[in-house]
């Protein structure tokens, strides 16, 4: 597995690593798209003259970009301090030869510069020198995909630091460490080192190498997707040093960005004088639709590209340019990546080169000129194959597979989709970790790849079984990609099992409906059955439309025909299809595996002209094909802590009648209840630990969004933001062998205006680490929500009652209440996981 460092996007920027590492001396690595590492010889051991200005020439080479040059430089040196037997200066010299190599991706050559560095240095006594190279050697690592290595080689070298007493090279080894935390999804590892990083930096004085590290720091808050912390960290930074104004404004646009602060991020990007924040200006505005602002800075991007020096920077630049260029004037475009592309040759850099090639056939692409599109987009291939850069590589073999699928030749474009999500796969945790360019390109240049290779493998009227089953995995594979991508770290980790090994406990049937440009194609998976297919041609725009009417309608506190007839007209295109099969085989629960639009509804209320969905079916949903070791609740004693807010607080409104709900709770299940006050995170953190119940019930305000930053749900001190919560809930696992098997949000509801906001609904529940999660997709502050807590319970504790059987008879003992039958009271609940 590669790590996606050179995933280029014009969000990216050119992060303080160059200036830390011209201010200590050291190769650190802070995970950016075009980080330029800046070695510097540590002056312990003498040398002659002239291998000091060879060195020092590969230094300047190198921070020019011009690698292969200090290359050459490097060489010649570490030539002659082997001549002279120089073992602690050659062994260094190496070290700076590893890095070259590996900024223009000869990984084998880094590798074996690395390596005969560290053998030089066995039984030497240069723990600042092996502190050095070992933080290089991490990056190798890294880089090839050995995260866990990484790690550790990076823990050596901050406890050679710690030995030698010295914070400030600390702190850069220490954000090295963050980068492989967030990769192998240890998010409170990840975090609770940035927190080291905060203590370190306080005893700091304040200085320009301060203000580095604080920039440094507000860097690695954004990746692990604490935009808010980071603001804050890169704002102190900027008050340090006006020298560094430039990059930290860089940084705080990004950050403005991510929040999707787009008048603060123009405005941030706008004070900066470096070339890359022009670049992520032009980006915003045309990502916006401003064209006429976007063309007006086109001829002062191109003069200050002109201006440049020949240097990887540069060439970087020209193809950041070129990708939002593209979008208005592809003639432009074209030329652009012509001028990348020599340059990139004349340095040698041979990742440049496969963006400069890939890049300039999706032009071609662009403007149907398919032969010579083919052409550059497989030389780009092959050169990013030699590179063994999947991270790159995924790119142009979707590329290819569009261009073959546009050609016809369908069986040569179905192979190119499969390895490209191969090539996805294998670099998950990368794309989960990733700088934050990667959040804004998501939905353009990952998300597709799936969705195009699911359409290719179902264009078949009648799929053969392998096509299904591939098209089942690589949805699945998109659902887990969205949550790590919501997160940015690895979602689902650990033990897993499949839900067909399921379904027969239950007699229950999965379905995945997928929603195609043109069509809906459902992959329905029956027990003991081979995959059945079903395709209904609706256009994406009518399904979306009416899928956003019918939420509006359930809503709405009076029932009206319309909202019925919209719900008829989902459950023909959903479950008419599947009806006699589910019929058939005496199905009593449903499990659906949702896409786009569809989970922002609740599937119970869909209806069939005669009753709900709901009045037929158990319903339960699932993010993903996978579930973290399911078992019947019933296994276990009921038992609960509980939470609630009655009280307004931090600007919501008072919640009236979760005194009510609590107390309905509690007249079933045996609780520890924590009310207004008492209901602090701090203290539900500590009844969490204390108490292994199976049951966490939490009644308050709470949002689910498509944005990390602003899912949360409300405690009485504060809200409490969904990665927090995560770590909340998960940190009984190191404390009790019993894990959470019920995580209840009864007055939560995903955010207005938001078509994604179920997927951090859908987030809550698999990072929150609970098995299920019951959750409202809209919150009722009145009677019926009591009732309904009251009765879910009742049903959860009878015998062999499963979960969603319990929601369905919760459901359906207000749909049979005249005052409560309408679908606003019971069908906001859903259940998302283990159903058993």
């Amino acid at each position: 597995m590669a790590r996606s460092r050179q995933f280029v996007r014009l969000s990216s920027s050119v992060t303080s690593a160059t200036q830390i590492s011209l201010a200590l001396g050291l190769c650190l690595s802070f995970g950016a798209a075009s980080v330029a590492h800046s070695p510097q010889v540590n002056p312990p051991v003498e040398r002659s003259q002239s291998v000091d200005q060879r060195v020092q020439q590969g230094r300047i080479s190198y921070q020019a970009g011009q690698y292969v040059q200090a290359i050459a430089d490097w060489k010649q040196a570490e030539i002659e301090y082997d001549a002279k037997s120089n073992r602690a200066n050659q062994a260094l010299i190496l070290s700076y030869l590893a890095l070259a190599h590996k900024q223009i991706g000869s990984l084998s050559e880094a590798s074996e510069s690395i390596a005969k560095s560290l053998k030089l240095l066995v039984g030497t006594s240069h723990p600042r020198i092996l502190a050095q190279v070992l933080n290089t050697q991490g990056e190798i690592q890294f880089t090839q995909g050995q995260v866990e290595a990484a790690l550790t080689t990076w823990k050596q070298a901050t406890a050679l630091y710690t030995q030698l007493g010295e914070d400030t090279p600390k702190i850069g080894s220490l954000l090295n460490q963050v980068q492989a935390q967030q990769a192998l999804g240890l998010l409170l590892q990840a975090r609770q080192t940035l927190a080291e990083v905060e203590r370190l930096l306080q005893r700091q004085s304040n200085s320009r190498l301060k203000a580095i590290a604080l920039r440094s720091l507000g860097d690695s808050w954004l990746r692990v997707g604490n935009a808010a912390r980071s603001r804050q960290f890169l704002e102190q930074s900027l008050k340090l040093s006006d020298v560094e104004a430039d990059a930290t404004l860089l940084s705080l646009g990004n950050a403005a960005r991510s929040q999707q602060d787009t008048t603060a991020a123009l405005a941030f990007y706008q004070r900066s004088n470096q070339p890359q924040a022009l670049l992520n200006r032009f980006s915003l505005l045309v990502e916006m639709g401003q064209r006429e602002q976007s063309k007006a800075l086109i001829p002062e991007i191109q003069s200050r590209l002109s201006t440049l020096p020949l240097s990887r920077s540069t060439v970087y630049a020209r193809i950041n340019f070129s990708q939002s260029l593209i979008k208005l004037d592809s003639v432009a475009a074209a030329q652009t990546l012509a001028i990348a592309l020599q340059e990139a040759r004349k340095l040698g850099d041979r990742r440049a080169e496969t963006y400069a090639l890939g890049y300039l056939g999706q032009v071609y692409e662009q403007t149907q000129q398919q032969s010579e599109a083919q052409k550059l987009t497989e030389q780009a291939l092959m050169t990013a194959q030699t590179i063994q850069a999947p991270e790159i590589s995924y790119q142009w073999q979707w590329q290819l597979g569009r261009l073959l699928r546009a050609q016809g030749q369908t069986q040569a474009a179905t192979q190119s989709y499969r390895l490209a999500f191969q090539s996805l796969q294998s670099i998950r945790s990368d794309l989960a970790a990733s700088n934050p360019d990667l959040q804004f390109s998501f939905r353009e240049r990952v998300e597709p790849v799936y969705r195009e290779y699911v359409e290719v493998l179902l264009s078949s009227p009648t799929p053969a079984q392998e096509n299904l089953k591939q098209a089942r995995q690589v949805i699945e594979s998109l659902r887990l990609a969205e949550l790590d991508n919501f997160f940015r770290t690895a979602c689902l980790a650990g033990k897993i099992v499949e839900i067909d090994s399921l379904k027969t406990q239950t007699q229950a049937a999965v379905v995945y409906p997928i929603i195609l440009p043109d069509r809906i194609d459902i992959i329905l998976s029956l027990p003991e059955q081979p995959l059945r297919h079903y395709t209904v041609q609706v256009a994406q725009s009518e399904l979306e439309t009416t899928l956003e009417e019918l939420r509006q309608n359930l809503e709405k506190p009076i029932t009206t025909p319309q909202g019925k007839q919209l719900g008829k007209k989902v459950y023909d295109w959903l479950i008419q299809p599947i009806a006699a099969e589910l019929e058939q085989q005496k199905t009593n629960t449903l499990v659906f595996v949702l896409d786009g639009a569809l989970r922002n509804v609740p599937i119970a209320a869909l209806h069939d002209g005669q009753r709900y969905l709901i009045e037929r079916y158990s319903v339960a949903l699932s993010p993903g094909l996978q579930l973290l070791n399911p078992q019947p609740i019933q296994n276990q004693k009921l038992q609960a802590i509980a939470a609630g807010l009655t009280q307004e607080r931090h600007g919501f409104s008072a919640l009236t009648n979760v005194a009510s709900e609590l107390k309905e709770l509690q007249a079933e299940v045996p609780s520890q209840i924590l009310l207004n006050q008492a209901f602090t995170s701090a203290k539900l953190r500590e009844q969490i630990q204390a108490l292994p119940f199976p049951i966490v019930h939490l009644a308050t305000h709470g949002q689910f969004s498509s944005n990390a930053d602003e899912t949360f749900i409300l405690a009485w001190d504060k809200p409490i933001k969904v990665n927090e919560l995560s770590l909340l809930l998960r940190d009984r696992e190191d404390l009790q062998s019993q894990a959470i098997e019920l995580l209840v949000l009864s007055a939560c509801e995903t955010a207005e205006g938001d078509k994604r906001a179920a997927l951090g609904l859908a987030g809550v529940a698999v990072q929150a680490g609970a098995r299920s999660t019951l959750a409202s997709l809209w919150s009722l502050d009145d009677q019926s929500g009591a009732r309904f807590i009251g009765q879910f319970y009742r049903e959860l504790a009878k015998d062999k009652v499963s979960k969603a059987e319990a929601l369905r008879q919760a459901q359906l003992s207000l749909l049979r209440d005249p005052n409560f039958r309408h679908p606003r009271y019971w069908a906001p609940y859903v259940l998302l996981g283990n159903w058993l």
